[in-house]
């Protein structure tokens, strides 16, 4: 039996992830540990793509530290090794970084001008703020 590789603490996506590992990772964070049929299955409504594709993709997922694998005689289950949380934090600061200079205040200034926000968004944003405990 192969030995199962441990999830890692609070990792980041390396360079963020591709569109095809978003929608893997989304079911497997849903059904892990899964067989890759499993994800391929799942996805066939809204991307079609071969078994040997998403296979192809959670290897090199395995490869770039995203998925762990366990082996059980000839059927491999993949697991996630970075949380959704983590996922979602590391592309945001991607985005962050990109697109307003590194800065979280351009990125509130953007939303709530470009983006035509609600009253009731906008009054959630101020309760979030206000919410968030002084240092």
């Amino acid at each position: 039996m192969a030995k199962k590789q441990q999830p890692a603490e609070r990792e980041e996506a390396p360079n963020g992830l591709t569109g095809p590992e978003w929608a893997i990772l989304k079911v497997v964070w849903e059904s892990q540990p899964c067989a890759a049929g499993t994800v391929q299955e799942a996805l066939a409504s809204t991307h079609h793509w071969a078994y040997s594709t998403v296979k192809t993709t959670m290897d090199r997922m395995v490869n770039k530290g995203l998925l762990a694998t366990n082996a059980i005689r000839n059927l491999t289950l993949f697991s996630a090794r970075i949380s959704r949380v983590d996922a979602q934090r590391g592309e945001l600061k991607r985005l962050i970084k990109r697109a307003f200079d590194g800065g979280l205040t351009p990125l509130i200034h953007f939303l709530v001008e470009e983006e035509n926000l609600s009253a009731d968004e906008i009054a959630e944003l101020r309760k979030l703020i206000n919410r968030r405990p002084k240092s």
